[in-house]
């Protein structure tokens, strides 16, 4: 039997966290043969956040969880589920998730990392509607974070100048105000695997004294295919989203992308017809920061931005795997 009273599953509170480690261009010019007009020219990137020796992934994400919940005011002690994105966790196991349901005091929830790499704040919004409006749950919260700096090469100046570290969380809930999760779409095509990839660490090549000498435990990139694929399937998803949603490309009042690369960015807002005032971007600060940089920028955007009821946020973002999807969330 169809049910009709559904719960709409709503964002309520979001939070961010960056940590306060500045690298520049200038700096990054000291350390690899490359110059700030070369990196600003192809990448929009100015300077990305760093995290301190001592702090790591689930210290930035508990940071960024915080101030969700404050956001939301929902009480460590109602989450029902935390969901966290990460391709970078503290370790293999435990999960970077039970770490900080533990900090935080989330004495009834379940914990579970998810790893879709840049598309992870995706992923788990989308898992997170699902518990919501299937009646699971009634309180969660996903977080995404990111420690890049610990798995870049700093003498490749093809990803070094690319990366930055940076935490971002939100708490879904099926009761409040706040923006409506509408529609999600997700995608992924493991037969291009290998163009976003860390070799070693894993069970197939595990560490050995041969992998770390040959670099296998940095990130590997095929730059020029992974952005020839990540503008088409992110045109795609968006564009199913709002169609399934039954939006117009002018009914747009935010776009929030991955911020992976300013080229990426501004091809695709031409492509749905957006103004650039009306696309919301971090890149030149921080760089791409992987799974948290949507909701890092959703965070400082609607801090700076008043939003009004009806406004219509698309995100959208492309990552290893590959992985891809969009969101189409709704001011209530």
């Amino acid at each position: 039997m169809q049910n009709f009273n559904r719960p709409t599953a709503k964002i309520i509170g979001t939070g961010s966290y960056v940590p306060e480690r500045v690298l520049t261009n200038q700096d990054l010019e000291k350390m690899v043969e490359t110059n700030d007009e070369w990196i600003v020219s192809r990448t929009g990137m100015k300077e990305r956040r760093i995290a301190r020796p001592d702090e790591f992934t689930s210290d930035m994400g508990l940071e960024a969880a915080k101030k969700a919940l404050e956001a939301s005011k929902i009480p460590a002690d109602s989450l029902d589920l935390i969901l966290f994105a990460t391709l970078t966790p503290d370790y293999v196991f435990p999960s970077t998730a039970c770490l900080i349901q533990n900090q935080l005091g989330a004495t009834k929830a379940a914990a579970v990392d998810v790893q879709a790499a840049c598309t992870g704040y995706l992923y788990v919004l989308g898992m997170a509607k699902a518990f919501i409006e299937s009646g699971i749950y009634k309180n969660i919260l996903v977080v995404a974070a990111e420690k890049l700096s610990s798995i870049v090469n700093y003498q490749d100046r093809n990803t070094c100048v690319l990366f930055g570290d940076g935490a971002s969380a939100a708490v879904i809930s099926s009761e409040g105000h706040g923006l409506a999760i509408r529609e999600i779409s997700l995608g992924s095509d493991g037969e291009l695997a290998k163009l976003l990839i860390l070799p070693a660490g894993g069970s197939r090549q595990p560490a050995t004294r041969e992998t770390v000498d040959c670099g296998l435990h940095y990130l590997q990139m095929e730059g020029k295919e992974v952005f020839k694929h990540a503008v088409r399937r992110m045109e795609s998803a968006s564009k199913e989203v709002i169609d399934r949603a039954g939006v117009k490309e002018n009914e747009i009042s935010w776009l929030i992308p991955h911020q992976a690369n300013m080229r990426i960015i501004e091809a695709l807002a031409k492509r749905f017809e957006i103004p650039m005032e009306k696309v919301f971007v971090t890149i030149h600060k921080y760089g791409n920061t992987s799974a948290s940089s949507i909701g890092i920028a959703l965070d400082e955007m609607l801090r700076q931005n008043n939003a009004k009821k009806g406004d219509n946020i698309l995100l959208t973002a492309f990552g290893a795997g590959l992985t891809w999807g969009a969101s189409l969330l709704t001011h209530e």
